[in-house]
């Protein structure tokens, strides 16, 4: 079941493994089932994509990422599942520096959770997650920092 973008991505894969420090290239060096621990996937799925079988699923797309220090983004592009036109860099949305003559305008957890495509069912939790990061007075329209 071997494609082109499997085989491009599962090569990217393995050079960012090394980069990292999994031993995936020696038979006893432990590197597949370490980054399977590390991620919480299993073992098969990252020996299926290293083996050029199978595309991981997209939750073990997105542990994977985590654990590679890379975005789902870049993985999802990479892939070949969704090109870059598709899956749109919610910073792209944002001024790269704000003008020095106005203000700095923080965005709200709203404006945050819409810049990154939160679909409505979650917006809660997101603003529970990001209210722990946020100083204590801070609620669901208070505006975060950007740059």
């Amino acid at each position: 079941m071997t494609t082109p973008e499997l085989d491009a991505f599962a090569a990217w894969v393995e050079e960012l493994m090394r980069r990292r420090g999994y031993d995936i290239d020696s038979p006893r060096g432990g590197g597949k089932s370490r980054i399977a621990d590390e991620a919480g996937v299993h073992r098969a799925a990252v020996t299926r994509l290293l083996h050029r079988q199978s595309m991981p699923d997209l939750e073990t797309t997105r542990r994977l990422a985590r654990v590679l220090d890379v975005s789902v983004r870049e993985m999802l592009i990479r892939s070949g599942r969704l090109t870059a036109e598709e899956l749109t860099d919610p910073r792209a949305h944002l001024p790269s520096t704000p003008p020095t003559s106005a203000p700095i305008r923080r965005l709200t957890v709203d404006e945050a959770a819409d810049l990154l495509g939160v679909p409505t069912n979650q917006r809660e939790r997101f603003a529970r997650a990001v209210e722990q990061f946020l100083p204590p007075t801070a609620d669901a329209g208070t505006p975060l920092a950007s740059h």
